[in-house]
């Protein structure tokens, strides 16, 4: 009989320390080494978040463009990573595709010592956009793309990989913000699951496989996606009210809509909202921003739940014209800084990760031979 406290999915429990971010605290909100996320994707770009949570502090301007430097170089692929993404199958799912070749850049360029690690995360951050596009042009354009953009940020070598050409100012920012918002969450399960590898002293590339793993389940992954399929069976606000009605009169779950850990709202959705609307102003967009503002309020009048992050970065990313089996992808093209960061911390003060369980099966039994059974 276990002498613990039992809780199914560790809800409520306090599983470890971290020094890198603070979720559902309702005096500090949700920050990022001590400084509100808020200020973050308002002021900082992306590539300023990712210094602080890899090295932990804001870089100066001279450390940024040093950084920005060392991604734009890591930006093309070894060629022998080309032949595996070639080798996959085209209607793979793209998380298997990051999943793989994460791996695979790991048998190409080992860990071979703990003084690589946050080179490692820096060469995942640069190459993960490269390995999704890479991957997603050659099987459905049958294009050999050039990986080594000129793009000083990771948002714009993403568009660039995507449209071919330089994308729009706005563009770039609205996903440099939707990367920064995505980039940590604490011991969210892609996050713990790394770092329960971490302690078992494995390398930096299985942990971080592990996490795209885990991020991989739509109970964690996906929301983003089920969110733009929920928006996109509506033709207009009135339709998706009787559509969430119905569906709710069902007890169906609504992807996109409440949080864990948040209890009144999730801070991260009011920002990403407002770019929704810039960008829906700048593409005319007169039907997805309504539907998913009337599914909004019927989810708050109904149920009290508030839209999470995932669910106004759906129609955010439909309006940047990014195809929707790429939505979940880009949550690792972000969240590998904060997963490095985890790993990294883990590592510092480390002590193997096993909890214990209740036993609830028979009770002991006496072993009966085969001949004898019934």
């Amino acid at each position: 009989m276990s002498t613990g406290t039992i809780s199914n999915g560790l809800a409520g429990v306090i599983a470890g320390r971290t020094g890198i971010s603070t979720v559902g605290k309702e005096a500090k909100g949700l920050t990022y080494r001590g400084y509100s996320l808020e200020a973050l994707a308002e002021k900082a770009s992306f590539e300023e978040v990712a210094y602080l949570l890899l090295y932990g502090q804001l870089p100066t301007s001279a450390q940024l463009s040093k950084y920005r430097e060392q991604l734009r170089s890591w930006h093309r692929l070894p060629e022998k990573l080309k032949l595996v993404l070639e080798a996959l199958p085209g209607n793979s799912h793209p998380m298997d595709v990051m999943r793989t070749g994460c791996s695979a850049l790991g048998c190409l360029e080992p860990e071979t010592n703990r003084d690589q690690q946050r080179d490692i995360a820096n060469r995942l951050l640069a190459l993960f956009p490269s390995i999704l596009l890479y991957w997603y042009q050659f099987h459905h354009r049958g294009a050999r793309i050039d990986t080594g953009t000129a793009e000083d940020s990771i948002a714009g070598h993403f568009l660039k990989l995507l449209y071919g050409t330089v994308p729009e100012a706005i563009s770039r920012r609205a996903l440099d913000v939707s990367l920064t918002l995505y980039a940590e969450h604490e011991f969210a399960a892609s996050t713990f699951a790394a770092r329960v590898t971490a302690s078992t002293a494995s390398d930096f590339y299985s942990a971080i496989t592990t996490a795209i793993g885990t991020l991989r389940g739509f109970l964690h992954g996906g929301a983003n996606e089920a969110a733009m399929a929920l928006i996109d069976r509506f033709t207009d606000p009135d339709e998706a009210e009787r559509g969430i009605m119905a569906a709710l009169a069902r007890k169906e779950k609504i992807m996109g809509f409440g949080h864990r850990i948040y209890k009144s709202a999730d801070p991260r959705s009011a920002i990403i909202k407002r770019w929704c609307q810039q960008l829906a102003g700048q593409t005319s967009d007169t039907r997805l921003l309504p539907i998913a503002e009337r599914i909004e309020a019927v989810m708050r009048r109904e149920k009290g739940l508030f839209p999470n992050l995932d669910f106004y970065i759906a129609p955010a990313y439909r309006f940047l014209g990014i195809p929707v089996e790429l939505y979940t992808p880009i949550f690792v093209c972000s969240r590998v800084v904060g997963w490095s960061a985890h790993i990294m911390e883990q590592r510092a003060d480390n002590k193997l990760i096993r909890p214990m369980a209740e036993y609830i099966g028979p009770e002991t039994r006496d072993f009966i031979p085969i001949d004898q059974r019934r």
